[in-house]
This record gives structure tokens, sequence and C-alpha cells, in this order.
């Protein structure tokens, strides 16, 4: 069963100085990457950006949103994300729009996982990772609409909110060794680093 997912690129971008959704990274910029490799396991694809952003082309069937309001970081995102879901679309995968290795088999690992728990969730190097899991969308909308209304904005608690399954590294190894699914690009150097690392470009 493929998920729908949510891609979040409404950040920001302070360290970076530039908005990521338009980095190039080789023959397109960094949230079409992102959405390609999303959608060779997950459809359909949400992608929620800031009021008025300017983002690049994306494919058709790619649903564009906003929050709502601005300010409230990713909690908001996901809210304004599986909002906009199809409601036929039980599990939803999240992610943001800086991941440029984000590998497949890593939405579709978490999927085979979830069982009947409303959340699976990484934990790589200590630290859960919710941005990289898979939400049931029924019962999560709500705790994220819940949390927010209490200015609760911390979005790790949401694994605490939930019956949540926590992967650790030995379950996702298999599937991503360099855990590099989860790879940011926040500042400059990283970006940098990762064009080397795809043998694009990059001093």
């Amino acid at each position: 069963m493929k998920p729908g997912a949510v891609i979040l690129c409404g950040g920001e971008s302070r360290r970076m100085g530039w908005p990521k959704a338009w980095l190039p990274f080789g023959p397109e910029y960094l949230l079409q990457r992102v959405v390609r490799l999303a959608g060779v396991a997950a459809s359909p694809i949400v992608v929620v950006g800031a009021p008025g952003q300017n983002l690049p082309d994306l494919p058709s069937d790619v649903r564009v949103v906003r929050d709502s309001i601005s300010g409230l970081g990713p909690l908001q995102g996901l809210a304004s994300g599986f909002a906009a879901m199809p409601e036929l679309v039980e599990l939803i995968f999240a992610t943001a729009t800086d991941v440029p290795f984000l590998e497949p088999r890593w939405i579709a690992r978490l999927v085979e996982r979830i069982s009947d728990a409303d959340l699976v969730i990484p934990k790589i190097g200590g630290y859960l990772q919710p941005l990289a899991a898979v939400y049931r969308r029924r019962t999560m909308l709500p705790v994220i609409e819940t949390l927010l209304a209490g200015s609760r904005l911390r979005v790790r608690e949401l694994a605490d909110a939930a019956r949540a399954v926590v992967l650790d590294e030995d379950d996702l190894r298999d599937v991503d060794p360099t855990f590099d699914s989860i790879r940011n690009l926040n500042e400059p150097a990283d970006y940098d680093r990762a064009l080397r690392d795809a043998r694009l470009s990059g001093s």
C-alpha cells in the first residue's frame, strides 16, 4: 500500500541564505528532486509552502497548499498538508524539502512496520525523526490540531501523544545504510558537500 507524502518547504532558510526549494541540484531544483524521489514510493504528494512563497514548477498531479498561519513551524505545515490530502489516503509520509538523498525504500519500510499504530517514527543517533516518519492521517490530524491549539509546537511531541512504533537504526540500516534519508542541508557547506557527494558540482 502506497502512502501519500507531505513535503514541507515553507521554512525561511535563514542559515542557508537562499530558498532551499530553489537550490540547483543537477538538472533540477532541490524541491523537484525530493518530489521525484518521494514519488517512487508515495502518491499523491502534497507540497506545503509559506503564504506567497514562489516554488519551482512541479508535476501537475502534485498539489501545492499554503500554511494558513505563518510562524508556527513544521507542526502547522503538517496540519495543512494532512488536511489537503484526499480522504481516501490512510497513511502519509512526512519529509522536508532539503533531503536530496531520500531513499524510497525508507518510506516503504516505515509503511511495512506501522501495523495498527498511529505513527511509525525512526530514532537515529538517539533522536526521533518526525520529518522522516509515516502517520495515520485519520488519527494524527486531530492530535496535531490539539497540539497547535495548546501552542505546543514541538513536532517531536507527536510520538508521546499517539500510539507510536519507534524504529531504531538496525530496523532501517539495510534500506539506507548511511541514513541519508534524514540528511538535511542547513548551511551552504552542507549543500556544497551534498553536491560533491552526488558528483555534481561544488567547491
